[in-house]
């Protein structure tokens, strides 16, 4: 199969969809790899050691999209890609259609394959392609968090480790999923005072279980957020409807309730935000301020890391991208169930049901192409 790797175009975005390692194990296979220059070097891979790995390079993006049957990428098509992809392709990448109607219909008229990341998933509902960035995320989450609470960033001032004398920083955790682990353990790691909130009791005992001591749970209910809101100095946003809008759990109303400077990080504004007043924000412009509440709700967290994200991400696609490179999508997803999982939209219908019930567009069940 022709691969194209092309460079990501999206605000800061600097991972890039394969390593060279990922190229290696692709071109051993029997495949041709076509990465556009300079891609990977945002993460710290120059062109050079794509060549070495058995990579044709490709001076612009619509040359790699001309030549590929399938294209592996970090994050979801822009406007400006739209026009570059071909009927049949295979896009293999984060898509998040659920909250995009713009980018929903387009790649619906593109007549594309696309194959989302986000909501492949194994037997135990687990979503083995997106627990690396959620990992990633999850823990970048408190690492901004704790800047923006920094008084010249407009925050509380507050030291989330505290010292001695002084009592630590209180951080509410939205979600007891990959995110809200990986951001607890973080919190809890700088010696904040964190309270974690999940909707089940068996994954709050098991959290409560393996966390350290400062770390609480808690059921997780409109009450109980109405009161752990007005005390928490930072509040991350961590839950996660696969393919599917987020719920709001914090209303524009309920930020009068909190305290001013209080920061709030919505990890899932990928998918909508849990958070109701966020919007999707850059790395260049993070924040935004409402009602004297801090707001950080970048859409690609872990591309500030590019060079540990894409390798993780390179580290837990590329056993599913050999399958699909192998087989062909078709194939690979009638031996896979896993992957059948992860195919949104095909040929023009979306196969995803989540995705048409967002926008209320007209669905297709996937055994109509398998």
């Amino acid at each position: 199969m022709i691969i194209g790797v092309p460079k990501e175009i999206k605000n800061n975005e600097n991972r890039v969809g394969l390593t060279p390692a990922g190229v290696a194990e692709l071109v051993k296979h029997g495949h041709i790899l076509y990465v556009q220059q300079t891609a990977g070097e945002g993460s710290g891979f120059h062109d050079d050691t794509y060549i070495k790995a058995g990579a044709h390079m490709l001076p612009d993006i619509a040359s790699v999209y001309e030549k590929a049957d399938m294209i592996i990428k970090v994050k979801e098509p822009i406007a400006a890609e739209y026009g570059l992809i071909k009927p049949d392709q295979l896009l293999f990448t984060y898509f998040h259609f659920a909250s995009g109607q713009e980018l929903t219909e387009a790649m619906v008229a593109s007549k594309a394959v696309c194959l989302a990341y986000e909501t492949v998933e194994k037997e135990d509902r687990s979503l083995p392609l997106l627990i690396p960035m959620s990992e990633v995320a999850g823990r970048m989450a408190i690492q901004e968090g704790a800047k923006y609470l920094e008084k010249p960033m407009g925050g509380r001032g507050v030291l989330l480790g505290g010292v001695p004398g002084v009592r630590p920083g209180k951080v509410l955790v939205l979600g007891g999923g990959v995110v809200g682990t990986q951001a607890a353990k973080m919190a809890a790691g700088l010696g904040a005072e964190v309270l974690l909130l999940d909707v089940s009791l068996q994954r709050l005992r098991y959290l409560s279980d393996i966390m350290p001591a400062n770390v609480q749970t808690m059921m997780s209910n409109h009450y109980n957020i109405l009161e752990a809101i007005q005390e928490a100095d930072l509040i991350v946003g961590a839950v996660l409807i696969p393919g599917a809008k987020a719920p709001h759990l914090i209303t524009r109303d309920m930020l009068k309730m909190m305290k001013k400077g209080t920061v709030l990080v919505d990890v899932a504004v990928d998918q909508g935000g849990c958070i109701e007043t966020c919007r999707p924000t850059t790395h260049e412009n993070p924040t935004f301020v409402i009602d004297d509440i801090i707001h950080y709700c970048v859409a690609n967290m872990p591309g500030a890391v590019p060079y540990t994200s894409t390798t993780a991400l390179t580290n837990a696609t590329l056993p599913y991208a050999i399958q699909l490179a192998n087989k062909g999508w078709k194939k690979a997803c009638q031996d896979n169930k896993e992957l059948a999982l992860g195919l949104n939209v095909i040929k023009g219908d979306i196969v995803y049901e989540a995705v048409s019930q967002a926008f209320n567009m007209p669905y297709k069940k996937v055994t109509h192409y398998l």
